[in-house]
């Protein structure tokens, strides 16, 4: 890769090879599964906005960080080369698979036969979250990408790490929402009573993604400077 590289290229990086574009339809494909599942089996008063946010877009939230992980592993074969700009494409892929998720959980619940008293309930903050929920998701494959070395330990690494946390925590309560990005997902999606936690993704986000990944870039850094391959 281009050691000058920009957010432009790394975001061609991400669809580079079959593989990757694989990941990519798999990624909006794990969407429309969770659609599917849901239609097929909740019943019509159940059918709201919030259960089929939520839902779709935990689903979603399982590939898209491999995807992050592939783009930061690239790093490794440049040595020096800056990480904003992969971390700026990383977070504009889940950007674009948050609106995904919402376009399919929209259009699925608007074809659904709902018969919930108000289905519609908190719908554009649920659209919200759901981006906001992709990008944390995201983020924690870029950061456990730059600190794991192998991509074939770090993919399965954002979903085992993340979930263990969140069965650890257990006993810290609503604490435990507020520090896990499980946590923090059920707090942006759930169908709480106040719509949308955006707390808990905000504590979750500042752990997972600007901490995890800030010390990926310094691992990665001395790294390169160890090789000879930055200052």
């Amino acid at each position: 890769m281009d050691p000058h590289e920009t957010i432009t290229g790394a975001l061609r990086r991400a669809a580079g090879s079959r593989g990757r574009r694989l990941l990519l339809l798999v990624t909006v494909g794990a969407g429309i599964l969770a659609i599917a599942a849901l239609l097929a089996g909740l019943p019509p008063a159940e059918r709201t906005a919030a259960t089929f946010a939520e839902t779709v877009h935990a689903f979603v939230s399982v590939p898209l960080p491999f995807v992050g992980v592939l783009l930061v592993h690239d790093l490794r074969r440049a040595p020096g080369a800056p990480v904003l700009p992969t971390l700026a494409a990383a977070t504009l892929i889940a950007v674009a698979a948050g609106l995904a998720g919402d376009a399919l959980f929209v259009v699925a619940l608007a074809a659904s036969g709902s018969t919930a008293s108000d289905p519609w309930a908190h719908v554009g903050g649920l659209a919200v979250a759901g981006v906001l929920a992709q990008v944390l998701a995201q983020l924690v494959g870029t950061g456990l990408g730059l600190l794991i070395a192998r991509p074939g330990w770090a993919c399965p690494a954002t979903i085992v790490l993340p979930l263990g946390a969140y069965a650890v925590l257990t006993p810290l309560g609503t604490a435990r929402d507020r520090l896990t990005p499980y946590g923090a997902l059920q707090g942006l999606l759930g169908a709480a009573p106040g719509g949308p936690r955006w707390a808990w993704w905000v504590t979750a986000a500042l752990l997972w993604g600007a901490a995890l990944n800030a010390v990926g870039a310094v691992a990665l850094r001395r790294r390169a400077v160890r090789t000879g391959g930055g200052a």
